[in-house]
């Protein structure tokens, strides 16, 4: 899978595509695996990086929502629990269960929250990842060690998935091109083409060249996330917004913190959400926020009040609190939420459902959602494509389709477990060249070889790529990316056949994007 490869189907195909997609996250790449495998010639286009923006940002969760279930939208938990069975099915290597703890500080909520998660079990029905049942304060503590013990009545358990998000928008880009599509990042939709006020394909830029394209395409599907009301308004300038904007913040700390396999779960924090300790990559993710923004920004950045927030609950349940200084890593994403007809209402109680418009103009949108439905998502959407546009659909094939690294049983102690069926192909570069086996990162299990092979296999053109997104080096621990980034950007070089110009602008960048994902102790 390489980009002058795509480049090239792009530029020989002399007939119209049948879809166009713009976005490569989570729901792009959803729909673009389900076009093509029912029998569209698909074309998907990312202005940056694939899952550069939310998509790679989330808590690390394939769950059916238990706040969800709490505020009685039945109908979406089913859904996501039943995606998250799927999911788990046709990506073993990526997605696996995790067990959760609620600790309960009260006397009625064991009970309460048993009962709760027994119906959350029941509507996974033979799906479930396992039962929910309580624990007692003993053998809560077995479990979680580092949770204060005063006032603790005991516990509850219950079972969800944990992903590697941007691993699996990197499988699921590998697994639209093993069945015929094309996808180019670093591809920026610069305005839509029209005839007779009908859209009928995009105009974009590369933005490594500047080379401008006109493709053009029987319908156009704009999953770009919280970006889709930008696409909306190049339709039509008059368009209503489609989405409200919330940020969800997220710490990563020490597995010193939550040294055991499980993790926590805190119910209701004061502003009325669930906070999540998920241990993950050896490290353990803490989050999320929910604040409203007034505008969608690619690199969106943690407030103070919202690490303050993260670390002041987080530090209520923990034996030692967590401070600043312990972060590793503050990361920021955005959700696009479905905006509301009437103004007035909080993010949290925002729906977290898709929607799916058509303009008058044929421009078909989709927003809203999350990572687990993303499935759901897409079949919605290609089968409103398929009868608006009159194509002659094949059946749905994606509900037990194996994605791309698919592997059973993967060894979670291994540090390249999540290149699934790729690892051995991975590994085979360092034994061809010893070199390729140098470690970069010992502290991050990074070695040379995965460089080599995210530029000639995973599309990677930037050190950013690398070391936000193939591998998780920014977001597992900041600081230590940025020490590593020079032997990372001289591979890359060599590899994509760079200068020493285009070295040092990447380093340059990436050290200035870094700040961002570090915190200050102070």
């Amino acid at each position: 899978m390489q980009r002058e490869k795509m480049l090239e189907q792009l530029e020989n195909r002399q007939e119209a595509w049948d879809l166009v997609i713009i976005g490569g996250g989570a729901t792009g790449l959803g729909a673009a695996i389900e076009a093509v495998s029912r029998g569209l010639k698909t074309l998907l286009v990312e202005q940056y990086d694939y899952a550069k923006g939310t998509s790679s940002r989330s808590t690390k969760l394939v769950h059916g929502g238990v706040r969800y279930l709490a505020q009685g939208n039945v109908a979406l938990v089913k859904e996501a629990l039943r995606e998250r069975g799927r999911l788990k099915k046709n990506a073993p290597h990526l997605v696996k269960d995790q067990s959760f703890i609620i600790p309960n500080y009260s006397w009625w909520g064991v009970p309460f929250y048993t009962i709760g998660l027994v119906l959350y079990d029941l509507l996974a029905g033979r799906l479930s990842l396992g039962k929910s049942r309580p624990f007692s304060k003993s053998k809560t503590l077995q479990k979680v060690p580092t949770l204060v013990a005063d006032n603790l009545y005991g516990g509850v358990v219950y079972h969800d998935g944990q992903f590697d998000d941007s691993r699996l928008a990197i499988n699921m880009v590998q697994t639209f091109a093993d069945m015929g599509g094309v996808a180019v990042n670093y591809m920026k939709v610069d305005g839509l083409l029209k005839q007779a006020g009908q859209v009928n394909g995009v105009k974009v830029v590369d933005q490594e060249t500047g080379k401008t394209y006109e493709i053009h395409s029987r319908a156009v599907l704009n999953a770009t996330g919280v970006f889709v009301d930008d696409i909306c308004k190049m339709d039509d300038p008059q368009a209503r917004e489609l989405v409200r904007v919330s940020q969800g913040v997220h710490l990563v700390l020490d597995k010193s913190f939550i040294p055991g396999d499980y993790a926590i779960m805190i119910p209701k924090t004061r502003d009325g959400r669930v906070l999540f300790a998920v241990p993950w990559h050896d490290k353990v993710v803490v989050g999320t926020t929910d604040i409203q923004k007034e505008r969608a920004e690619l690199e969106p950045m943690a407030l103070d009040e919202e690490i303050d927030f993260i670390l002041e609950t987080a530090g209520r349940f923990l034996v030692k609190p967590p401070t600043r200084k312990d972060v590793k890593s503050v990361f920021a994403g955005l959700r696009p939420l479905a905006a509301p007809q009437q103004d007035g209402k909080n993010t949290k109680e925002i729906s977290r459902g898709h929607i799916i418009k058509v303009a008058d103009s044929g421009l078909v949108t989709i927003t809203g959602g999350k990572w687990t439905t993303y499935r759901q998502m897409a079949q919605d959407v290609i089968d409103l494509v398929g009868a608006k546009f009159n194509f002659n659909l094949q059946g749905s094939k994606t509900v037990n389709y194996k994605l791309h690294g698919y592997k059973e049983n993967v060894d979670l102690s291994n540090p390249f477990y999540y290149y699934g069926a790729d690892e051995e192909s991975m590994l085979a570069l360092a034994k061809e060249n010893k070199a390729l086996a140098e470690p970069i990162s010992s502290n991050l299990s990074i070695i040379k070889a995965q460089v080599v092979w995210a530029v000639r296999h995973e599309m990677a053109r930037t050190v950013e790529d690398f070391l936000a997104r193939r591998t998780r080096a920014l977001l597992l621990d900041a600081r230590e990316s940025v020490e590593i980034a020079p032997v990372v950007a001289e591979l890359m070089a060599s590899e994509l056949h760079k200068n020493g110009e285009w070295t040092q602008q990447q380093l340059k960048d990436y050290e200035e994007l870094a700040k961002n994902y570090i915190l200050d102790s102070n």
